[in-house]
């Protein structure tokens, strides 16, 4: 059974086979006889990627009882697009790396001052992501766009379609102000030098 839990960039949880590079969670979800998830989308705020390979295992499914259901990034910068940030215990570089780009843009915080602010910049009361514009040549490589009404990812002064699988073929950069689907706080941190990982399909 595929479950219900492929993150995308604009915030939709969906079942795909394709897993992808990175795991996470936002606290215990839960999915129905069919795999497809319930009405609540996050138990609590802090919203965290994690590698595949945690310290303690593998992960293998939900795991109610240890307060949390895995959810699935293609890369980190749909982790990131989706309102998520590294986790400290099996990710502790990156969430070092992440935590000082966000002391270089917006002061020192620890992990509860960062999911609060990231919280409020990633979506509403009402489930639905919360997008902001900018002119697209001042945003940083790493950022997720709406072009065409589509996620696209910035990197290499392109954009790339978004596939579950993989990105597509890169196309020129329109010009002009463009709907950002990544939190205003990250796209800061992304501005700032923290470096997400990419999908190898963006080549190296």
């Amino acid at each position: 059974m595929t479950l219900q839990n492929r993150v995308q960039p604009d915030g939709q949880i969906i079942a795909d086979r394709a897993r992808g590079m990175l795991t996470g969670n936002r606290g215990i979800l839960g999915f129905d006889d069919h795999g497809r998830l319930g009405a609540a989308r996050w138990t609590h705020r802090h919203w965290i990627i994690c590698d595949l390979a945690h310290p303690r295992g593998t992960y293998r499914g939900a795991q109610p009882a240890r307060g949390w259901t895995p959810l699935f990034f293609m890369d980190e910068a749909v982790g990131l697009a989706a309102g998520h940030r590294p986790c400290a215990y099996c990710r502790p570089a990156a969430y070092r790396a992440f935590k000082a780009a966000w002391a270089a843009a917006f002061g020192p915080a620890g992990h509860d001052g960062i999911d609060r602010a990231l919280h409020s910049a990633r979506v509403t009361r009402t489930r639905l992501q919360v997008t902001h514009s900018a002119p697209l040549g001042d945003l940083p490589d790493g950022v997720f766009v709406a072009h065409d009404a589509a996620p696209h990812l910035l990197a290499k002064g392109r954009l790339w379609p978004y596939r579950p699988a993989g990105y597509g073929p890169p196309r020129a950069k329109p010009k002009g102000a463009i709907t950002i689907l990544t939190p205003a706080p990250t796209v800061a941190v992304l501005n700032a030098g923290y470096p997400p990982q990419l999908h190898h399909s963006i080549g190296t």
